[in-house]
């Protein structure tokens, strides 16, 4: 069995630029990665680069139950303050406990407590995809060795985020 991370992102390149190496990361130690993207119509090729799948977030909630339960999931900070149905979901993944959920953005939503901020120090190899998932995007920037994320469980099934101090 491999564990699922669900990823929940408004684009493509907000994906790539804020989790592309940990995506990178967890896909190379076995992990099924899925990005459900808010703009559907985009290309996906950046995170084709990632070794992740891309599919289209109405269809994800529309689909709900019958998707596999994923043991993580991370999503933009933005959409949990403006779509009800993001909200929802990361609340009752919080209220359940057996999902790790990861958020990324400047600000931690001020409803969620107990939220840790950590960070996951990418491969030489997820900071050379993530580079080339960036440029396919459009975007020209040298990639951080470090992304950061807040954190509403800790029992992380994978040892790749640590707190930050």
């Amino acid at each position: 069995m491999k564990y699922r991370f669900d990823v929940v992102a408004a684009t493509v390149a907000e994906a790539v630029e804020n989790a592309g190496g940990w995506l990178f990361d967890r896909v190379a130690a076995g992990w099924d990665v899925t990005v459900l993207i808010a703009d559907c119509d985009e290309d996906d090729r950046p995170l084709q680069i990632l070794g992740v799948h891309a599919a289209d977030l109405d269809s994800a909630f529309i689909k709900g139950r019958t998707r596999p339960h994923p043991q993580t999931v991370a999503v933009a900070a933005h959409l949990f303050d403006t779509d009800a149905r993001v909200r929802g979901g990361v609340l009752a993944a919080l209220a359940a406990g057996q999902t790790e959920v990861t958020l990324w953005g400047e600000a931690c939503p001020a409803e969620l407590h107990g939220i840790d901020t950590v960070h996951h120090e990418l491969s030489a190899a997820a900071r050379a995809f993530k580079s080339q998932a960036l440029a396919a995007c459009g975007v020209r920037r040298a990639v951080n060795s470090v992304e950061t994320f807040h954190i509403g469980m800790m029992a992380s099934v994978a040892a790749d985020l640590i707190p930050a101090s």
